[in-house]
């Protein structure tokens, strides 16, 4: 009798099982929101073309015409009235560099998800960004020597931004032959002060796992170099105003972007590139020359993110008391003891200050 009913129970809990696997199955076959959000986000993203619609790629953008090209033509589009009323937090809905659908009419009515861009932050609220440029493989962070004046802890902020943006940042700095030759308008003692901060950085910044082309427009100094790394790449040429941008493109493919003076009084470069632009070049490479930009705000940046540009640190890291230290105010840091014993560049450091009163540090939780 026993026998019997554990023999029944076995039976009926295994049906059970069995019957109840069946329908969970069939309840979620019938049941959508089983799918993940992003799997509904590629459902959503998804484009549907109609006869005439083409892919190109965004060259340039005007107040009133987005030049496109396809199939090595030029086309002058506008943005559909959809895309215009779509909220996100850029300032810019499309740009340089983007690749978009556009029908018949030449309006444009899709945007393909970026894989990599260039921004900045609109303005100190940070309440938006703004696009410089999309789908880009490495950034060329051009700075000068002299005139005007090298700045290094600028460059720190546009590495940063291209970490952040998935490329690879190239450091250039132009006007090499100004520290032998300068403009007679600067001080001779300035200059010299400024040949020392010019090795301080490369003594600083060559262990680091990023490129340092020291170059001149003037003297052809080492354009083969920058040339050669162009190679079938898609690059933005970044940085302050007169450093030699656009220069730099006009030297190396003999093209003819119109460039500016720069002011005898301040050693200052005017704004000659008034918008991005995506420009094709020989050896399959595509270059942005970008606007100058004074000052680089940065996007939505945390401790941890600024953390990671500084791989020098983490030696000294590791000796800190608290996992949680900023190296500014703790005691028993260990990267600040290395500053003090000179095993750390005092410039990294500097660098490293500056891009933290961006924003203001806090204990990292």
């Amino acid at each position: 009798m026993k026998e019997d009913y554990l023999d029944y129970e076995e039976r009926f809990h295994t049906r059970g099982k069995r019957e109840g696997r069946k329908e969970r199955r069939q309840t979620q076959a019938k049941d959508r929101s089983k799918y993940k959000k992003t799997d509904q986000d590629k459902e959503a993203k998804k484009v549907f073309l109609k006869d005439g619609d083409r892919r190109g790629r965004v060259l340039k953008i005007s107040p009133d015409v987005i030049t496109v090209t396809f199939e090595n033509e030029t086309f002058d589009c506008t943005l559909k009235g959809a895309l215009k009323k779509e909220k996100t937090k850029q300032k810019n809905l499309i740009a340089v560099g983007d690749w978009v659908y556009f029908d018949l009419s030449n309006a444009i009515f899709h945007v393909e998800e970026r894989t990599s861009f260039l921004r900045r932050a609109e303005n100190l609220s940070r309440r938006k960004h703004q696009l410089i440029a999309a789908n880009i493989d490495q950034v060329f962070i051009v700075t000068s020597l002299v005139s005007p004046k090298f700045k290094p802890l600028l460059i720190d902020r546009y590495i940063l931004s291209a970490k952040e943006g998935n490329m690879d940042p190239i450091i250039v700095i132009n006007k090499f032959d100004l520290l032998k030759a300068p403009p007679e308008n600067v001080n001779g003692d300035e200059v010299r002060a400024e040949h020392l901060i010019f090795k301080e950085f490369l003594e600083a910044y060559k262990p680091l796992d990023i490129p340092i082309v020291v170059l001149s427009v003037a003297t052809g100094e080492n354009l083969r170099e920058l040339k050669a790394l162009m190679e079938n790449k898609t690059s933005v040429f970044s940085g302050q105003s007169g450093v030699g941008k656009t220069s730099l493109i006009n030297a190396i493919f003999g093209s003819d972007l119109p460039i500016g003076p720069i002011a005898l009084k301040t050693n200052k470069g005017s704004h000659t590139t008034t918008n991005a632009e995506l420009v094709p070049l020989e050896n399959g490479a595509f270059c942005i020359d970008t606007p100058g930009i004074k000052s680089f705000g940065l996007w939505q940046n945390d401790p941890a993110a600024i953390l990671e540009i500084f791989p020098d640190f983490v030696p000294f890291a590791k000796e800190c008391k608290f996992k949680t230290c900023t190296h500014i105010h703790e005691p028993d840091c260990g990267v600040k003891k290395a500053l003090e014993e000179k095993k750390l560049a005092p410039l990294r450091y500097a660098s490293y200050l500056t891009l933290l009163e961006d924003t203001p540090p806090k204990e990292w939780e």
